[in-house]
């Protein structure tokens, strides 16, 4: 089992939670479950309601719609995040292609933690506006020019 010291550490490198200090991490780490997939496994089917991200711990996950490769995840990779704050079902399958340990994080815990920890809420919408931004730039979109 992975500790909570550990669990910390793992969501530091998650670029999503990048503007959380250490002591809100440890607030999220606490509601992380540590679950394992045997090789080939589903994790979730597309189409499925969105309940859950994940973090590898150990292993390689295949995100795929129908035969079409879309990612694969491996160790302090997340996928799944939008589950956090979607309510639309999942865009794409994901299966484990070796055996896997991940992290999840539950929609609803993730929910009742922000309720109670609204710095938390502040973070990560300065980290989804800075995701937000680096995208218009991309395509031009900023009044800059996209390299």
């Amino acid at each position: 089992m992975i500790t909570t010291i550990e669990k910390v550490l793992f969501l530091q490198d998650i670029d999503l939670f990048e503007s959380i200090s250490t002591q809100d991490l440890a607030h999220i780490a606490a509601i992380t479950h540590e679950v394992t997939f045997s090789a080939d496994s589903v994790i979730y089917k597309e189409g499925e309601g969105a309940d859950s991200m994940f973090i590898v711990i150990d292993g390689r996950v295949k995100l795929h719609k129908d035969n079409t490769e879309v990612m694969t995840a491996g160790p302090r990779e997340a996928f799944g995040t939008w589950a956090l704050y979607d309510d639309e079902p999942r865009m794409v399958t994901a299966t484990a292609l070796d055996d896997s340990r991940l992290l999840k994080i539950d929609k609803e815990e993730f929910l009742d933690l922000l309720a109670d920890h609204v710095q938390i809420i502040q973070s990560l919408l300065q980290t989804l506006a800075k995701r937000l931004k680096k995208l218009l730039g991309r395509v031009g979109m900023d009044g800059t020019r996209s390299k």
